[in-house]
């Protein structure tokens, strides 16, 4: 592709070389090539999720994610997966709040065949009226059995008691009402409008050459290139979202383990304290050594899981800490959960703890860097989330400029925030003391 934009990004310190191409159709492809690696994962990454959607279309996204699997003009749904594991590799699909993915892990040799398939159903998915009729009652039952995971609920009513009404408050698969409604034609209209090349970017990493690559990418999903265009600006400035205060969520279920999650609002993905606050998270609940997991289930044995996270959006983010505990133990490791962060939140931490946080994130990102699916996922991320790829060195430099002070700022800041509760377990609201919106 003569007329093609090519740069190398980066000579990564584990042997890794990457490389940009944008094509005049605004599509993005980035490789790492890794010699002495005998696979490939290849990923496209769209630049589309649940967050664009209208309330009523609540859902369309991941509907779409099962839909284009189903077939094409060339495949059929068993051909899409067949010709894939007939080579032993393995595809597959993620919704996002902000974007979609569908990656595929070959053989080096068979690199040609996974950008083809994956071409393939990205250019030229039917989404015939029948495979519509039959993914709605999957995605009915996969609604169900997730409503049945009360582990995995819990998370999604947090994001709705801290981001309310907002597109990030929403649950990525929709609602059995909306899947219920949704038509062929608009599906297909939110496919063609939103899956363009300006939207997606495609990733590969593995033993591979990056022309070879470009090439390949370029004849696949030519269907695209229908004009000359530039690449969609990262996703910066969008609806505010309102600080909605504190709120109390609860799912009466006689289950045998109460699911809490206390949470609040945390930091957009490119606010550069985003290191800080991921110290922070270590430091709360992110391994054994962790204040809520000894202080919580290895001091009093209160509950088997304990955990915190952290998630960034475009404007905004989330900090939200679990815990799965007997009911009868539910108060005590609320209590707990309170009285740590309300610690962390006045006191800030210590330098050993910092100290200790800090590597545990920096041998994560090391041992991160050991597979092909991984490296893939960091370029496709870094190109349409953050608008720029930190190499590895940059990573660990960046964790190791945290200081005490750093990780104390963000924790007054974030920890000091209204938080909410979200609860499933045999309780109702009157259970907890909250103060509410």
């Amino acid at each position: 592709m003569s007329d093609a934009l090519t740069r190398t990004l980066a000579d990564d310190p584990l042997g890794g070389t990457v490389r940009r191409t944008v094509l005049p159709s605004g599509l993005r492809i980035l490789t790492e090539s890794i010699p002495a690696m005998r696979s490939v994962s290849v990923g496209v990454w769209v630049g589309i999720g649940s967050r664009d959607e209208s309330e009523e279309f609540s859902g369309a996204s991941h509907f779409l994610e099962h839909l284009l699997f189903k077939g094409t003009t060339r495949r059929s749904a068993l051909d899409i997966t067949a010709e894939i594991e007939a080579v032993g590799g393995d595809t597959n699909a993620f919704t996002a709040k902000d974007h979609t993915c569908f990656y595929a892990r070959v053989l080096d040799e068979d690199l040609p065949l996974a950008v083809d398939v994956l071409g393939d159903l990205i250019c030229d998915s039917l989404l015939e009226e029948d495979d519509v009729e039959t993914e709605r009652g999957v995605i009915l039952e996969e609604i169900a059995m997730h409503d049945d995971e009360p582990d995995d609920a819990v998370h999604d009513m947090l994001a709705t008691a801290v981001f309310g009404a907002h597109p990030l408050g929403r649950e990525i698969s929709g609602t059995v009402e909306t899947i219920e409604s949704m038509t062929r034609a608009r599906i297909n209209d939110f496919y063609r409008q939103r899956y363009t090349a300006p939207n997606i970017v495609i990733a590969a990493a593995g033993n591979l050459s990056h022309t070879r690559v470009v090439d390949l990418v370029a004849e696949a999903f030519a269907p695209l290139a229908v004009a000359d265009a530039a690449p969609t600006p990262i996703r910066s400035a969008f609806e505010p979202v309102a600080d909605l205060g504190p709120f109390l969520t609860v799912a009466r279920k006689d289950t045998e383990q109460a699911h809490l999650v206390v949470g609040t609002r945390g930091l957009a993905r490119r606010d550069s304290r985003r290191f800080a606050l991921e110290t922070l998270t270590q430091i709360l609940g992110g391994g054994m050594s962790s204040l809520l997991f000894q202080r919580i289930r290895e001091e009093r044995g209160l509950a088997y899981s304990v955990y915190a996270y952290t998630a960034g959006y475009a404007e905004t983010g989330l900090l939200g800490v679990y815990a799965g505990c007997q009911p009868g133990k539910a108060d005590q490791v609320l209590d707990l959960t309170l009285a740590t962060l309300d610690e962390v939140a006045k006191d800030g931490c210590v330098e050993v703890d910092v100290a200790r946080a800090k590597g545990a994130l920096k041998g994560s990102m090391v041992l991160a860097m050991e597979d092909t699916s991984s490296r893939m996922s960091r370029l496709g991320k870094g190109e349409l989330l953050f608008g720029d790829l930190l190499s590895l060195d940059e990573l660990l430099a960046r964790v190791d400029a945290v200081t005490v002070d750093d990780v104390r700022a963000v924790a007054t800041e974030v920890l000091g925030r209204p938080r909410s509760l979200a609860a499933i377990g045999p309780f109702d609201d009157s259970h907890f003391t909250w103060p509410t919106r």
